[in-house]
């Protein structure tokens, strides 16, 4: 089904816009295939949540994970079931345990500036197939991602909704994970992707 749809989008766009070279023809098909993934996986949580009850706290998560996902990027699994897999595991548990943990204001403060931290230091963290090679771009995500960091480890210590506090605790927890050279390290995936891009004639990189 996958591939008919993207297959049939392809043809389209091959035909409207023949001026188009073999690379951005290879970025729009990356970006097809990563939204009707996103759609597809997205609506199979929805359904698992709503049999659980938890549709409502489940969106909730998925909206402030995705805010700051936009600017942190991150790791993307290599196939299509390990990420359903993953997706699922995350999108599902982390909510049943931000409705039952009562994390200590003291254990908030650190893990929130640990976090922070780790989001300025990591992101964005891109990927083989998008590499973000311009300078400023990278740093305006830094620094989005890194606010957007700060404002919700912020509202995780202030509001007094425990649940709302720990997803905005757990949403740059799990960002970090995400972005971590050490996630990608594990799961043998190219890290700093955009580095192979910025090189001088002499082949030496240049940032």
């Amino acid at each position: 089904m996958k591939d008919i749809l993207i297959g049939s989008c392809m043809k389209l766009i091959r035909k409207e816009r023949p001026h188009l070279t073999d690379v951005e023809l290879e970025q729009i098909e990356y970006g097809l295939a990563g939204v009707y993934l996103s759609i597809t996986k997205l609506i199979i949580i929805i359904i698992v949540a709503y049999l659980l009850g938890i549709q409502k706290e489940c969106v909730i998560f998925l909206i402030m994970f995705a805010i700051l996902r936009n600017n942190a990027y991150g790791i993307h699994a290599t196939k299509s079931w390990i990420c359903l897999i993953t997706s699922s595991v995350a999108f599902l548990g982390i909510p049943i345990l931000a409705m039952r943990l009562a994390i200590p204001f003291l254990m908030k403060f650190l893990l929130g500036g640990m976090a922070v931290v780790l989001v300025y230091k990591n992101s964005p963290a891109d990927t083989k197939k998008r590499p973000i090679i311009n300078k400023s771009k990278r740093l305006r995500h830094k620094i989005l991602a890194t606010i957007t960091a700060i404002i919700y480890t912020i509202l995780s210590i202030t509001i007094k909704d425990n649940f709302l506090a720990n997803c905005f605790l757990m949403s740059i927890l799990l960002i970090d994970i995400m972005i971590s050279p050490i996630t990608y390290r594990i799961f043998k995936l190219p890290y700093n992707n955009y580095l192979n891009y910025l090189k001088d004639e002499k082949g030496e990189v240049v940032c």
